[in-house]
């Protein structure tokens, strides 16, 4: 079987057959595979295993930032795009991917989130003010933090 590096040594992802990917993420590990109509995806580390299947539109992508932090990207089939990201801490975030941008090879996260990341993973992303909700305001002096 030949295997072919898709993202390169820094990412890790590669393929192992046309329906099968994996990505080793520091203690953080991905797999999916694909079958004709669903897409199951694992995602592993120190606090044990999650599985999910789903019938998507594209994806599972998955992509390793700062050599620790695994980040899982996909299209359902109804076209509801999510982001998600994984800490070797145990720890997760999520959010509709359309709050979530890239700028300059960077990910671009709701500043609320910035809370929510354990302090030693925060640097590897930038934050934005764009979503500012009742039910989760931006506090006043969290703006300093805000690239837009």
């Amino acid at each position: 079987m030949l295997t072919v590096v898709l993202a390169g040594q820094a990412h890790g992802q590669t393929t192992s057959s046309p329906a099968t990917t994996a990505l080793a993420c520091g203690t953080l590990k991905a797999e999916s595979s694909r079958t004709s109509s669903t897409t199951q995806w694992t995602i592993g580390g120190p606090s044990g295993k999650t599985t999910e299947t789903g019938v998507l539109r594209s994806g599972p992508r998955f992509e390793c930032l700062d050599g620790a932090i695994l980040v899982l990207e996909f299209t359902s089939s109804a076209g509801h795009s999510v982001f998600e990201a994984y800490f070797p801490d145990g720890t997760n975030i999520a959010y509709g991917r359309q709050q979530v941008d890239r700028r300059g090879g960077r990910v671009v996260l709701p500043i609320q989130a910035k809370m929510r990341i354990a302090a030693p993973y925060r640097a590897a992303f930038d934050y934005h003010c764009k979503l500012n909700m009742p039910a989760d305001p931006i506090q006043p002096a969290a703006r300093a933090d805000c690239i837009f």
